[in-house]
């Protein structure tokens, strides 16, 4: 806590608390939220990070000297404050959080909502009642298994809305796919909803791994139909099972024990970890996937273990009877409670001591090692690569080393308004867009660049300091000696002037400047280094332009529309994507306007234009 004055404050503010559940989150003196937590009971929860005399580790330590306010949100169970606060972090992205990240987006299987349900691959999850299966860590084996559901069990391909209404109206017609029996015609009514859902349900059962009992049924059903002399339908039941069986093969085994089980393993390396899940349903290995978590030095195993479930759980529609763990997560019982009101039935969490299960769960984390190994060598790889232009810049600005990585600045205003900034990073020479950042100008309520320039190198080289990241090799201040004096001097207050190269770009004659020196640099006018500059130079200009319209037309949108008396955000919506702009809007007569809005608003439209006239 920065005083005791807002310690009282936050303490007063804990004591009026519900006891009921929720999420909680910390906020920072800039009103930021670096922290989002949930809690059973949230008075007693917050309540507990403020105990005078309660020891705590360093991460909480650090964490309770930043609040300034804390904020809640009821919830009506546990459950609801576990997604809230995982929809929370993922959008949030606070400091003091752990932070998953995949290393791409992994697709699912869909069962959509509807009454004759569709089945196909996705990378994007809507919550409209539709269930996911997955995820698939290659693209090979999922469309193996659409092919195979497909072939097994005749679900439609196409996008009708087909419901018992538009079947018994004979709205749609039969396409291609049923001539050629690879479906079986749900559209005109040619099987029941009855059939197509048996149908789906066993799609689903071989989405989650459960293949025994389907095995089974095609076998039994082969020899009920050989011994009726129906060879033909024999043959087809016979070519299922072995399409099957053939899937199944595919499948490794990692046990003898025909259970389900999800298999959590983690490794750690540097200030780096990863969390990797076994999915294993009968006994086979089903698929896998993994996380990985940066700065992970200051977040303990229990934490980053509890994370990892609720992350895997909250996108599982399939929960197993037994999980087997590295270590016990944080949160024990609230986590065990979840899952079994989730899978409505007893599920049993275990932390492997020897046997065979102790070495599944070192297997996981093998993996897991072998992953982050992957992950770091493949940074390592992209650092060390770089283009001719680097090495070209290394020679023409004499630095000491290539510049593997580059910010540049700019500002961007219209007569002083509306004052924003950009930072954009090249990698190896080329844009890391993932690292561009905008800003909006906060100290400066007018044209001065030199302040604006201030401002926003501070602010970028403060907050890389706080998260331990590295610094850039080459910082590029577009604009003269005094853009880069007032950097520079912001870099010395922070005590960075020696470990980063800065530089000035002169718009006129792209001439560049060092610090303290008044000599300008002219690099050849054809050459690498200064075609790198100036791409550098108009990216940034690029994004920071971008940024200053956006932030504009939200300017423009709100004096010019919605400050009319009368005239809602939707209202003012509504009327830029007919009309156009504000202008064209003037003109209208209130018949032209009222076809889009209410009559009300548009007469105050017309009365709020004229009045300006």
């Amino acid at each position: 806590m920065e005083n005791d004055k807002q310690f009282d404050e936050i303490l007063a503010k804990i004591g009026s608390l519900p006891q009921k559940p929720g999420v909680y989150q910390f906020k920072n003196k800039a009103g930021k939220v670096i922290y989002v937590g949930k809690a059973i009971k949230l008075r007693n929860r917050v309540k507990s990070y403020f105990r005078q005399g309660k020891k705590a580790d360093a991460k909480t330590t650090a964490l309770v000297r930043k609040i300034t306010d804390v904020e809640t949100i009821v919830t009506d169970s546990e459950a609801e404050a576990l997604i809230l606060e995982d929809t929370l972090i993922k959008k949030l992205k606070p400091r003091y959080n752990v932070l998953l990240r995949d290393d791409k987006t992994y697709p699912f299987v869909r069962v959509t909502n509807e009454d004759y349900p569709r089945l196909f691959p996705t990378r994007t999850l809507v919550r409209d009642g539709s269930k996911y299966y997955g995820p698939f860590t290659e693209v090979g084996p999922i469309k193996m298994v659409m092919k195979i559901l497909r072939t097994l069990f005749y679900i439609r391909s196409c996008d009708y809305n087909l419901t018992d209404k538009t079947v018994e109206n004979k709205k749609y017609k039969l396409c291609l796919d049923y001539h050629i029996k690879k479906c079986e015609g749900p559209c005109e009514g040619y099987v029941t909803k009855e059939h197509y859902r048996n149908n789906i349900n066993m799609a689903i059962q071989i989405l989650n791994g459960k293949t025994r009992n389907l095995e089974r049924k095609f076998e039994d059903e082969m020899k009920a139909m050989s011994e009726e002399m129906k060879f033909e339908e024999a043959a087809d039941a016979r070519n299922k099972l072995k399409l099957l069986r053939e899937y199944t093969s595919r499948q490794k085994i990692v046990s003898t024990e025909l259970l389900d089980r999800d298999i959590f393993g983690m490794a750690r390396v540097e200030n780096l970890a990863c969390t990797l899940v076994f999915k294993v349903r009968d006994g086979k290995l089903l698929g896998k996937r993994h996380y990985i978590i940066n700065n992970a030095d200051d977040q303990p195993d229990e934490e980053i273990i509890r994370r990892t479930m609720e992350r895997w759980y909250i996108e599982s529609e399939f929960i197993p009877k037994e999980i087997f763990l590295p270590a016990e997560p944080a949160d024990f019982e609230y986590i065990l409670d979840w899952l079994q009101q989730k899978s409505n039935k007893s599920v049993r969490i275990s932390i492997p001591k020897i046997g065979e299960k102790k070495k599944i769960v070192q297997m996981a984390a093998t993996n897991a090692e072998y992953i982050l190994k992957d992950y770091l060598l493949a940074i390592e790889r992209r650092e060390q690569t770089v283009t001719k232009a680097v090495l070209s810049l290394q020679r023409d600005l004499h630095l000491k080393k290539p510049p593997k990585v580059i910010e540049c600045f700019d500002n961007s205003h219209i007569q002083g308004s509306e004052l924003v900034s950009s930072v954009v990073v090249f990698t190896g020479g080329r844009p890391n867009k993932s690292e561009y950042r905008k800003f909006k100008i906060k100290t400066v309520d007018k044209s001065d660049d030199f302040a604006a320039m201030r401002e926003v190198v501070g602010r970028r080289y403060r907050r890389l300091i706080d998260e331990k990241r590295a610094l850039p090799d080459l910082i590029i201040i577009d604009g003269g000696k005094g853009q880069l004096s007032s950097a520079y001097k912001v870099l010395s207050d922070l005590g960075i002037q020696d470990k980063v190269t800065v530089i000035g770009l002169a718009k006129r004659l792209e001439e560049v400047f060092f610090p303290n020196s008044s000599e300008a640099v002219m690099l050849p006018k054809t050459s690498g280094s200064l075609r790198l500059i100036q791409q550098l130079r108009d990216e940034a200009h690029r994004f920071a332009i971008t940024f200053h319209r956006q932030q504009r037309s939200k300017r423009t949108l709100k004096t010019e529309l919605t400050e009319i008396a009368g005239v809602g955000d939707i209202s003012a919506k509504k009327l830029l994507i007919e009309f156009g702009s504000v202008e064209e809007i003037r003109k209208l007569p209130i018949d032209k306007l009222a076809e889009v809005v209410n009559k009300n608003a548009a007469k105050a439209i017309v009365e709020y234009f004229e009045k300006g006239k």
